[in-house]
C-alpha cells in the first residue's frame, strides 16, 4: 500500500509558519496539526500567537487551545494523542500538515521519543533546592557546563526543561543532547520538512513588530487574568514571565515589552541552531511569491510520487 506523507512546516518563532501551513493545506484538502506546545492551552492566545479565528476557519486545526494551563500534559502523551490523531486523518486525506516551532514535539511526531529513565526522586529534591537557593540562572549554569550542545537549543527559561535534562544526564552519565538524538521508532508515513528563511535582521524585525502587536492586542490584560497560575510550567514562558515582573513591580513596562522581545529574539536564535543541523529542510525564502508557492508544490508532488 501507498505510504501517507507528513508536510512538516518548521521553523523560527514569528516567520509566517501559520500561513504557509494554511495555504499547503488549501492546497492539498487536507488538516493541520499543531506542534507548538505553547499553543495547546486554550488561556494563552495572544502571548503565543495562535492562529485567528480567521485562520483556523481556513483549514481544520489539531492541538490548538485543547489543553487548559491547569493540565499536565507530558512529550510522551502530545507522541502518542498526535500518532492517533494522524492515523485517522490519514484514513481520509493522503497528505496531512504538522506545523509548529516546538522543536522536540516534532521530533516526537516524525522519530519518536527516546526511552529515556523516569524522574529521580533524590535527583529532583536536589535540583529544587538548587533552584529555590541559586534561581534559574544557576540551573543554567549547570546545564551549560553538563552539556553545552543541549544547553544552545533548549528553552532556558523553562525551569522543569532544566530539571528533567540535568536529572537524566546525572543519572545516565550521557548527555542529554546525545541521548535524544538517535531515533527510535520507525514511522509508516513519509515525512517532508518544508521550512521558511530569512536574513536574522529581518526575523528580528518581524519578531519586535510582533510583540508590539500582541501588546495592542492585550497581552498585558490576558497575562494578569493568569497571574494566579504563574508557578504552572504552562506559564514558565516567554511573554508571560516578564509581564509577571512587571506586576511585582520589579521592572516598568517598557522593560518588560523590551525583555519579551529579547528573550523571544534568543529563543528563534535557539530554534535556528537546531534546525541548521537539518538537512533534510527545503526552505522557501520569507514573503513567498505565489511562483514561489508553485515551485514548492512541484518539489512535493516531485518527492511524494519517489
Amino acid at each position: 500500500m501507498k505510504k501517507k506523507n507528513l508536510i512538516s512546516v518548521v521553523g523560527p518563532t514569528g516567520i509566517g509558519k501559520t500561513r504557509l501551513a494554511i495555504d499547503l493545506a488549501k492546497y492539498f484538502s487536507t488538516e493541520i496539526v499543531s506542534c507548538d506546545s505553547r499553543q495547546f492551552f486554550r488561556e494563552m492566545k495572544i502571548g503565543t500567537a495562535s492562529p485567528s479565528a480567521e485562520e483556523l476557519a481556513e483549514a481544520p486545526h489539531h492541538f490548538i487551545g485543547n489543553l487548559s494551563v491547569k493540565d499536565y500534559y507530558s512529550i510522551g502523551q502530545y507522541e502518542e494523542d498526535a500518532l492517533k490523531k494522524l492515523n485517522g486523518l490519514f484514513e481520509n486525506h493522503d497528505t496531512v500538515i504538522l506545523v509548529g516551532g516546538s522543536m522536540m514535539y516534532e521530533k516526537a511526531v516524525i522519530e519518536g521519543l527516546n526511552d529515556l529513565p523516569e524522574a529521580d526522586e533524590e535527583n529532583q529534591k536536589k535540583l529544587q533546592e538548587i533552584f529555590e537557593n541559586g534561581g534559574i540562572e544557576k540551573l543554567q549554569e549547570l546545564l551549560k557546563e553538563l552539556d553545552p550542545e543541549y544547553f544552545a537549543v533548549v528553552d532556558f527559561h523553562n525551569h522543569r526543561r532544566l530539571l528533567r535534562a540535568i536529572d537524566v544526564i546525572w543519572q545516565t552519565n550521557q548527555k542529554y543532547s546525545e541521548l535524544i538524538a538517535v531515533s527510535q521508532d520507525s514511522r509508516d508515513f513519509n515525512t517532508l520538512r518544508i521550512g521558511i528563511e530569512a536574513p536574522r535582521e529581518d526575523l528580528y524585525e518581524r519578531i519586535n513588530r510582533r510583540v508590539d502587536l500582541m501588546m495592542e492586542k492585550g497581552l498585558l490584560e490576558e497575562a494578569r487574568s493568569l497571574e494566579s497560575f504563574r508557578h504552572l510550567t504552562a506559564l514558565n514562558t516567554v511573554g508571560y514571565s516578564e509581564l509577571f515582573r512587571y506586576f511585582d513591580g520589579e521592572w516598568d513596562l517598557d522593560f518588560a515589552v523590551s525583555e519579551i522581545k529579547k528573550n523571544s529574539r534568543r529563543y528563534a536564535k535557539r530554534q535556528l541552531t537546531w534546525y541548521r543541523k537539518a538537512d533534510d529542510i527545503h526552505y522557501m525564502p520569507l514573503g513567498y511569491t505565489q511562483e514561489d508557492f508553485d515551485r514548492l508544490i512541484g518539489y512535493i508532488v516531485e518527492q511524494i510520487q519517489k
